[in-house]
């Protein structure tokens, strides 16, 4: 049996976490520096972005997971420490202090950044911060998901607990994400914790294949960022027997990965920089998997559909046109559109054509703060979802003076 449960990144056994603010940010109010501990050494898994320009945390988080293995993250917001001459050695000074500070090897620390990119990055106050930071571990998600956020209005934290042969285990998770957010990951950071015994290969494959239709099937403004970084540790602290095949275990260790990514993906899309609505598309009646994943993401990424969406106006012509121009083959002839939320549902364009509706209700169920755009192609069995916001003049506000 899966529940959601509390406790974030400190919901499995033996994992505590904390965020002070150390002084990278102006604000004293705000949180700048997080880090979660393992009290055993973890299996350890890890994706990136796509982007060929990549942060200094990075590049120095791959090498130290070459070996499968990790017992600490530590990030930084603020300041992403990307396209900066001394980034390498800033990041590895950050696993250094870390790792001396909690006694464990440099090479099994985590290490990611967030934040305007291109500024330098002064090591001090984060040397100075980690004795606090460290002093303080404790069950303090909370608190270390305040710490990794940038533009965030909110925290995005989840856990579960599910069983494996008997054996409880948890799994948790905290994220970051607000601007800079598309498919092939974004400006989005994700640590997430489990006490399930896992082999580090199995977790890799585990991460690589759940990603494929959560984080990547997210999109806020179109933009890939340098940063992003989605990281799984796994202690084994809970007992169970060690997955190391893709057995029932396996299968439900996938399940309670996709309960915690998902509601991660949701948070991240409705925290959008501006954002007022979580828009999530649902395709359904695809020939394939990746026409059902193309047509989603390309209705999910339309500004003009975004646009219309902040307005409750239900042009779902932009729908269509975004369906047309997603590169999918798709008979547009067969597409069937309807908009969905707790207001209730109402269909709108029924055979590639429009059809007579309700305006009235159309705005209705168009100004809830969730809303789904039901897309049926009506050409096979494969689904897809996709998740994003809708856009608003804040967007711009926001981005207009973000660095300065």
């Amino acid at each position: 049996m899966m529940k959601i449960i509390e406790g974030g990144i400190c919901a499995a056994k033996g994992f505590t976490a904390n965020g002070i603010h150390c002084g990278i940010r102006k604000n004293k109010l705000k949180r700048d520096l997080s880090l979660i501990v393992s009290e055993v050494p973890a299996s350890a898994a890890a994706v990136y972005t796509t982007n060929l320009v990549k942060g200094a945390p990075l590049t120095v988080t791959k090498q130290h997971l070459a070996d499968g293995k990790a017992q600490a993250v530590v990030c930084n917001s603020g300041n992403a420490n990307t396209c900066n001459a001394n980034g390498i050695e800033v990041a590895e000074q950050m696993s250094k202090l870390t790792a001396d500070a909690l006694q464990i090897s440099a090479n099994d620390v985590v290490v990611a950044s967030t934040g305007v990119i291109g500024q330098p990055l002064d090591i001090t106050p984060i040397k100075n911060g980690i004795p606090a930071l460290v002093a303080g571990l404790g069950n303090n998600s909370d608190a270390a998901a305040e710490g990794i956020m940038t533009t965030d209005t909110v925290k995005k934290e989840i856990a579960v607990s599910f069983e494996i042969d008997g054996v409880e285990c948890k799994i948790g998770g905290i994220a970051k994400g607000s601007g800079m957010i598309h498919p092939n990951m974004a400006t989005m950071l994700v640590f997430i914790t489990t006490d399930c015994a896992i082999s580090s290969q199995l977790l890799q494959k585990a991460l690589s294949t759940d990603i494929q239709s959560t984080f990547n099937m997210v999109s806020v403004d179109g933009d890939t960022s340098t940063n992003d970084m989605v990281t799984i540790l796994a202690n084994g602290m809970a007992g169970n027997a060690e997955i190391t095949t893709e057995n029932e275990a396996f299968s439900i260790f996938m399940q309670a990965l996709n309960t915690v990514t998902v509601y991660l993906c949701k948070g991240i899309a409705g925290d959008g920089e501006g954002a007022t609505k979580l828009i999530e598309c649902t395709v359904c009646g695809a020939s394939d998997e990746k026409t059902a994943k193309t047509v989603a993401k390309s209705v999910i990424c339309s500004s003009l559909t975004k646009a219309a969406m902040f307005g409750a106006d239900a042009n779902w012509g932009r729908v269509l046109c975004a369906i047309g121009y997603s590169g999918a083959t798709v008979d547009v002839n067969a597409v069937d559109v309807s908009f969905v939320s707790p207001a209730g549902q109402i269909a709108v364009c029924k055979n590639g054509a429009g059809i007579e509706f309700s305006e009235e209700l159309a705005k209705e169920i168009l100004l809830e703060k969730e809303i789904t755009i039901a897309v049926n192609l009506n050409s096979g069995t494969a689904t897809a979802t996709a998740w994003g916001c809708d856009l608003t003049y804040d967007y711009v506000k926001i981005n207009g003076d973000y660095r300065t």
